[in-house]
């Protein structure tokens, strides 16, 4: 056998080699060509050197990654990898740093820049950037913000996240993880095939092996954010003698390092950040220090993914994650045997509750921590997993999780047979207080009557659905005033703005705020002043991008909304863009995997002028998949060696 690279219809790389190794090193050359602008903003990010070529907005990222040492994270990791898997990420760099020096993908020339060579560390870097924004530290900025203006707000019980993972015993697993819709996408599909396995899967670009989603034929898994909490926030007291900075803990005074960095801005002046560290973590933040267990323990992860690719059992999948540190992910897996097995994977602190829901005295012993929890753990015949609150499984790990709502709906779903991909499309939603309420106003009666006779579908040709929408909104402006201390400041870096904005804060937790005088207020209002058009002529896809040369270029109406399995979310009293959904959807059939599907939001490539750019942006749209070729015969040969 030669190492080759070759490529179905969609354009999906599918990569063979003779070894390992060589596998990965093709990965890393595919990444590169397909993905090269994206993965080199992904490593501009992990080092802190966005502004250097973008310009001064993106200085508050830089200044984050600067104090919360990602890169230094991501190398003093790498230094401490096994040989193994040390020498297999290498390839899989030495793959990259072959085929970016070759790259004209149109940003680079946009913003007159050049990739450069990648360090042996660069995909820890790149994984790290991916998740640290993924926890719950910012939650726990919020609920300062709130102590200190109105004492409390509802827990996250709330629509703010949306990865749904459901299993069936010896048939398949299916899902769809939602996060920020990028263009690119977060994830580029791939197959991996050498003597030793044969892994389709989804790859993060920058990082090798398939970390969350893969099927090797014999065995698939899948995972979800199990809404673990597993970051602190501590309140440094810090005092200063010239350059030196000590930091008051548990036994008295503490040396602390510090230092200071520079941020080279495009089209700008430099900007200068000091570089804090406590022995609780960095200081991100208005003396908060961070404390993660990947800068803790300066492990990453990274030595499950070589053997999460060579598992062909459901015990290996639970054996190679075992090492897991963080995202913590509930993991669903299933074998050819008929073997289901759900558990979580990654690192959860001990420590006092009140370290889960603000930030605490470093000084005080009480919220130090004291281990890692024993992560659960189950065989069953059929899993649902979807960010909820699960007794005996993640209630223990965290303390804001998703509403019950979008497990219930698949439960019901899947028992009445519902076929899964047609399970990720569904967008029904509940009415929550519009069921109970009783308008006494001829106007907002009407309405009511009207939106309890609709099928509660947030179809993008849907007016009743727009209607919902319009008066979700209505709602959340009538509540805002009665909250008004949260709109001060919070004084917080501008880079935490999306997790302390109050009125989308409000918008999620909608629910457990209304009354019913603001909803019929609302109604009234809505009836005054509805809106013109159905809900996809607001409800449209929104994906970032750095540069407008990745612009998607055309107005996608969407079907979904936060609530519904197709969380498709947009952020009432604030707008009806759509930036956040599903990445990608995958339907693993472990018992014929000649029968698996998947789909991404747009397409296999990055570049702009490639007609795989977004070629399945309709059929994700259409809530289609296309199937996983596994016929070699059937792909196109692009390149061997």
């Amino acid at each position: 056998m030669t190492s080759a690279i070759y490529r179905d219809g969609w354009g999906v790389p599918h990569l063979r080699a003779d070894t390992a190794l060589e596998l990965s090193y093709l990965q890393g050359r595919a990444a590169a060509r397909d993905r090269a602008w994206q993965i080199e903003v992904e490593r501009w990010r992990s080092e802190g050197r966005l502004a250097e070529r973008i310009g001064a907005a993106e200085v508050p990222w830089d200044r984050f990654a600067r104090r919360a040492r990602l890169d230094d994270t991501a190398r003093r990791s790498y230094e401490r990898l096994d040989d193994e898997t040390r020498t297999w990420v290498g390839a899989y760099v030495d793959g990259v740093n072959s085929e970016l020096p070759t790259t004209d993908a149109p940003e680079f020339a946009a913003l007159a820049v050049r990739p450069a060579p990648w360090e042996p560390w660069t995909p820890l870097g790149i994984f790290l950037v991916q998740h640290i924004l993924f926890g719950t530290f910012p939650t726990k900025m919020w609920r300062s913000h709130v102590e200190a203006t109105i004492g409390t707000f509802p827990r996250r019980e709330a629509s703010d996240s949306g990865s749904n993972s459901w299993a069936v015993a010896g048939e398949y697993i299916a899902g769809d993880p939602h996060r920020l819709l990028e263009l690119p996408g977060v994830y580029h599909q791939v197959r991996l095939s050498c003597p030793e396995f044969d892994v389709a899967g989804f790859a993060f670009p920058g990082v090798p092996g398939v970390p969350h989603f893969g099927h090797a034929g014999q065995v698939a898994w899948a995972i979800t954010n199990a809404m673990a909490d597993y970051q602190d926030l501590y309140i440094e007291e810090l005092r200063r003698s010239g350059d030196e900075v000590e930091a008051r803990g548990g036994s008295g005074w503490e040396r602390v390092s510090r230092h200071v960095e520079t941020i080279r801005v495009r089209d700008a002046d430099d900007v200068t950040v000091e570089v804090i560290e406590t022995p609780r973590g960095p200081v991100i933040d208005r003396n908060l220090s961070l404390r993660v267990p990947a800068r803790v323990d300066l492990e990453v992860g990274f030595g499950a993914l070589l053997p999460l690719l060579r598992a062909t059992t459901v015990e290996d999948v639970a054996a190679a994650l075992s090492c897991w540190v963080e995202p913590v992910n509930s993991v669903v897996t299933a074998d050819s045997t008929g073997a289901l097995l759900s558990f979580a994977a990654g690192r959860v602190p001990l420590r006092d509750d009140r370290n889960r829901q603000v930030p605490v005295p470093a000084w005080d012993e009480r919220y130090r921590w004291r281990g890692y929890a024993t992560m659960p753990r189950s065989a069953r015949a059929t899993v649902v997993n979807a960010n909820d609150r699960r007794p005996g499984d993640t209630e223990d790990l965290g303390y804001d999780f998703a509403p019950p709502t979008r497990a219930r709906r698949i439960a019901a779903l899947l028992s009445r047979g519902t076929p899964p991909e047609r399970v990720h499309v569904d967008v029904v939603v509940g009415l929550g207080i519009l069921e109970r309420l009783t308008p006494g106003g001829p106007a907002a009666r009407e309405l009511h009557e009207r939106l309890l006779a609709w099928d509660r579908r947030m179809d993008a040709d849907s007016h009743e659905a727009a209607l919902f929408a319009a008066w979700r909104h209505a709602a959340v402006r009538r509540l805002t005033p009665t909250l008004a201390p949260l709109l001060t400041d919070t004084g917080f870096d501008p880079l935490f703005a999306p997790w302390l904005n109050p009125v989308q804060r409000i918008g999620q937790a909608l629910d457990q705020l209304i009354t019913e005088e603001i909803a019929e207020a609302a109604l009234a209002d809505v009836a005054a002043d509805p809106p013109p058009g159905p809900w996809g002529a607001t409800h449209v896809l929104t994906p970032l991008n750095l540069v407008p040369a990745t612009a998607l270029g055309e107005t996608v109406p969407l079907s979904g909304d936060s609530d519904c399995v197709r969380a498709t979310r947009s952020l009432p009293g604030v707008t009806d863009d759509c930036w956040f959904g599903s990445v990608a959807r995958y339907v693993w059939d472990v018992a014929v995997p000649d029968r698996s599907r998947w789909i991404v939001p747009f397409g296999a490539s990055g570049r702009p002028d490639s007609p795989h750019f977004k070629d399945q942006l309709p059929r994700w749209r259409d809530g289609d998949l296309v199937p996983v070729i596994r016929d070699w015969s059937a792909l196109r040969l692009e390149q061997k060696w």
